[in-house]
């Protein structure tokens, strides 16, 4: 017993280890990435009922998805550009201070797609939401990464991206209380998460490694004479992604972001609708079926939270390429299961929670494998571009799923499960990528 105990307190040692900056560089990431769930969760919770009303109240099946296609398009486009534009000034002006400038802005347009009456102005609200949440998780993570640079970098990296499945849980149960009294009042409640991220943003400085990044840029410039390698670390961080050094990581990293937002957007936009067809064949719709599609989407997000907890410690054992293609066969596998053999609502409380174990944990590589990836002075750029070029191509998803949903008379369940089987090329990313794991992280 007592040195069953002694291995336990061993397991747990690291977390002693743990400084309190960290812990608040950890907390303040989390939230961000927790808020960026919630507002996506939220979305796709009011897309129908929101749909239908800016639509004039009796809207076609067809007509549902392609216009809820675009508005999805519309701001996975949004965090896309978002992600572009904060990863370059998170590596120019700081993570911390980009991070923050986000949050104000996904406070106030998401307050304001509550106050919408039309598709088009609630496409441009949507669209600076999504510039918004775009910029949190892209410097959330080279935050992190660079804070815990010497120790459990994957281990506290996998868990801060379960703030990525509370969102749903928090989007869930927000819209599990609040969705009968009517979308709009579901915006406006997707504030709140914002304000606790300002809070605590409050007193935060940047890591350590992105400070000397910003002295020596600061030294370099001042000089009148410069190696070609100091011109080389001076030159526009986009266009360093593409230098010999480091473009076979830029085409790995989005290769493996294309296959899992493909795979997870189209899931997160249908998903409550797939429920809703399914609870309808048993008689339930309308307000009577806002609790139980809640109820799910929080068994979804609760699965993803141990699959985005366990990521960074199963990526320590076996390495990070055979955690990403476990995580991507798992998807597919459940994916295809849930949404092409079963045709009633009993066994998806069951099959949620073990499909967002696969679907949201994948997405721990993002933050464990890209940033080791890349060197500090263009690692938030990096993951911007990569997570922002997946996120291009990945909002045409949804649309594409929409369309084909009203092809097939509005099986929305399988054009969704078309989408997941893109899953796939980030089990290709992971075959040609290279090994990380025990890697120091590149400075």
């Amino acid at each position: 017993m007592g040195q069953t105990a002694q291995t336990q307190a061993a397991g747990r040692g690291w977390l002693r280890e743990v400084t309190r900056y960290q812990w608040m560089v950890f907390l303040v990431a989390w939230f961000g990435w927790s808020l960026d769930s919630t507002d996506f969760n939220l979305f796709a919770l009011v897309l129908r009922p929101a749909v239908t009303e800016l639509l004039g109240g009796h809207p076609t099946v067809a007509d549902i998805g392609r216009v809820g296609g675009l508005l999805s398009m519309t701001g996975l486009i949004g965090w896309a550009l978002g992600g572009f534009c904060f990863g370059i000034i998170g590596d120019y002006i700081g993570r911390v201070r980009a991070l923050m400038a986000s949050v104000v802005i996904v406070a106030v347009f998401t307050a304001l797609q509550g106050l919408t009456h039309s598709p088009l102005t609630f496409g441009f609200c949507r669209f600076l939401t999504g510039v918004g949440t775009g910029a949190e998780l892209v410097v959330g993570i080279p935050l992190v990464a660079e804070a815990f640079a010497d120790a459990h970098r994957a281990k506290v990296l996998g868990v801060m991206m379960t703030g990525g499945a509370f969102g749903s849980l928090i989007g869930g149960q927000l819209y599990a209380f609040i969705g009968p009294y009517g979308w709009r009042y579901v915006m406006f409640a997707g504030v709140l998460p914002a304000v606790i991220l300002l809070l605590l943003r409050r007193g935060l400085e940047e890591p350590e490694r992105f400070q000397a990044v910003k002295a020596r840029r600061d030294t370099l410039r001042a000089q009148r004479e410069r190696s070609a390698a100091d011109d080389a670390f001076l030159r526009f961080v986009p266009a360093q992604l593409f230098a010999p050094k480091l473009r076979y990581s830029t085409f790995i990293g989005v290769l493996f972001c294309l296959g899992t937002l493909l795979a997870i957007w189209t899931s997160q936009i249908w998903l409550p609708t797939i429920q809703g067809q399914l609870l309808a064949r048993a008689g339930i719709s309308g307000a009577a079926a806002a609790p139980f599609i809640g109820h799910g989407m929080t068994l979804w997000g609760l699965g993803g939270i141990i699959g985005y907890a366990t990521f960074g410690f199963i990526a320590d054992a076996i390495g990070r390429r055979s955690t990403i293609i476990f995580y991507n066969i798992g998807t597919i596998v459940v994916g295809l299961y849930m949404f092409l053999w079963v045709d009633t609502y009993d066994l998806y409380p069951y099959l949620l929670p073990v499909f967002g174990y696969f679907v949201f944990g994948v997405f721990s590589g993002h933050a464990v494998y890209l940033p080791e990836l890349f060197p500090t002075h263009v690692r938030a750029t990096a993951v911007s571009f990569c997570n922002g070029t997946g996120r291009v191509i990945t909002s045409f998803g949804p649309l594409v799923a929409g369309l084909l949903a009203g092809a097939l008379n509005g099986a929305f369940n399988q054009a969704t499960a078309v989408m997941t089987c893109f899953a796939g090329l980030s089990i290709l990313a992971a075959i040609l990528g290279r090994e990380t794991k025990d890697e120091v992280l590149p400075e």
